[in-house]
């Protein structure tokens, strides 16, 4: 588990992560969601041990991770800009990282090189900056430790690419038991891969929670009542976070499971009734907006 406890980081008069607290649990993909400034890159680089919290704890399988190369084993980070040597080939990095984390698999990374269309003796600075997020996630799916930690890093691939990772992350999470932690600002990014999801403003957490239970704990419907007292009386029965009304048509976001609100809603006369699919986004504007926020203004511009 890497357990991050009431992290704060400043610089000069900037505050970049404002008393953060967030555990990631193991065999999870955990999102990191916030905006540009938001503190994702920081929190991610104190995590990896490359800096040092002001205030807190980075812990990973309870060890303190700053200047800790034992922690570190445990962790590869692929930056928003990864670096490559000047005239390096795939295969030079491929000998730089091996040295670095010797559970690296050289077999593996050949077999994606290939895969994925990267020469291996050709030099990365001719590479597309998509060709590069590529090779640099490759690097660190391979270099075989347990965490590995992405910022932006999917930004630049197109979808055919990014759904293979995506896959190559599943496999290597059931194959090994691999954590990736992927940061992002794009949430419908992270919409089909995330297990756990974090949002990240002005250096804070906003929300931390699990994907499947913020799913199981709200719903919407939609519905046309066939009286104002079948109204009365379902508002009586259900938490309602939202009601969007065109004309007499219903559509209710309601907290609680499934089972409760269809059973709220047997017990009025409907002329129409139906339980629709809420989309990642559609979760995430609910939940903050009972917290007093709007993040169509903090995610969607």
């Amino acid at each position: 588990m890497i357990r991050i406890d009431n992290v704060s980081k400043d610089f000069d008069d900037i505050t970049a992560v404002d008393r953060v607290s967030v555990d990631i649990n193991e065999k999870n993909v955990f999102g990191l969601l916030g905006t540009n400034g938001a503190g994702k890159s920081t929190l991610l680089r104190m995590v990896a041990g490359i800096i040092r919290p002001d205030a807190g704890t980075v812990t990973v399988d309870d060890m303190k991770v700053y200047d800790n190369p034992k922690a570190k084993r445990n962790l590869y980070f692929v930056s928003d800009t990864p670096y490559f040597f000047v005239n390096g080939t795939p295969l030079d990095m491929l000998s730089y990282v091996k040295n670095q984390y010797p559970m690296f698999n050289t077999e593996k990374y050949e077999r994606y090189l290939k895969a994925f269309n990267l020469a291996p003796d050709r030099k990365i600075n001719t590479y597309s900056k998509g060709m590069k997020r590529q090779l640099a996630l490759l690097l660190g799916i391979c270099a075989g430790t347990k965490y590995l930690l992405c910022d932006e890093s999917f930004d630049g691939l197109d979808p055919v690419m990014r759904q293979g990772i995506k896959t190559i992350f599943a496999r290597e999470m059931d194959e090994r038991g691999l954590t990736p932690v992927i940061a992002s600002h794009n949430l419908r990014e992270l919409e089909d891969i995330c297990d756990h999801v974090g949002l990240l403003h002005r250096g804070g957490v906003l929300l931390s929670k699990d994907l499947d239970d913020m799913k199981l704990n709200i719903q919407r419907v939609q519905c046309v009542f066939e009286s104002e007292e079948d109204e009365k009386k379902l508002l009586a029965q259900i938490d309602m976070v939202k009601d969007d009304v065109t004309g007499s048509l219903h559509v209710y976001t309601i907290r609680g499971k499934k089972e409760e609100t269809e059973k709220a809603f047997a017990c009025v006369n409907t002329v129409f009734c139906e339980v629709l699919p809420l989309s990642l986004e559609e979760i995430f504007i609910s939940e903050t907006e009972v917290a007093g926020y709007d993040i169509k203004k903090l995610i969607m511009g």
